[in-house]
């Protein structure tokens, strides 16, 4: 008995999990993206760095007549993604160029 409530307890919980979520907003969205670029570029600095640490272990051990470790390319500077809220005025003029009626083909 103690099996079969278990069992529909987990099958009741589980089933949330495939519950949709609303739609995100044009501001969480924009929040989403902002968190993503940065991310992505802590990730990039987070190389560099590994790189440079890569680098100065590699020169203390280095024999004599061996090539010099690969040279770090440092990431530019942050630059926070375009905001979408400039590409939504732009949208409202292509169904008006749509609505205009095509000409008759010539047969």
């Amino acid at each position: 008995m103690k099996k079969i409530i278990a069992f529909t307890f987990c099958a009741f919980a589980a089933s949330s999990v495939f519950a949709a979520l609303p739609p995100l907003t044009p501001e969480q969205a924009e929040a989403a993206a902002l968190t993503k670029a940065k991310t992505a570029y802590g990730d990039r600095v987070g190389a560099y760095q590994l790189c440079q640490a890569q680098n100065r272990v590699a020169d203390r051990f280095k024999v004599a007549g061996t090539a010099a470790p690969a040279a770090c390319v440092a990431p530019p500077p942050f630059v926070p993604p375009v905001v979408a809220a400039a590409a939504a005025p732009a949208a409202p003029a292509a169904p008006a160029a749509a609505a205009t009626p095509a000409a008759p083909a010539a047969k």
